[in-house]
């Protein structure tokens, strides 16, 4: 089964009956970026903590 799938199903699983739907949205939504971090560093699409302040730097630039 697809990883976010199950991840949902699992986490869907253990949400009160009655939870609104945007919560739910907002759960999965968490979970696919949460994988799609994971998937990025397991393929070494990552920047260092000095890169990245460097580059929130010349935002207000």
């Amino acid at each position: 089964m697809d990883a976010l799938k199950e991840a949902s199903i699992e986490r869907i699983k253990q949400m009160p009956d009655g939870i609104p739907l945007e919560n739910i949205m907002y759960e999965i939504n968490f979970i696919s970026q949460v994988l799609e971090g994971i998937k990025d560093a397991d393929e070494e699409k990552v920047i260092s903590t000095e890169e990245l302040l460097k580059e929130i730097g010349s935002w207000g630039k």
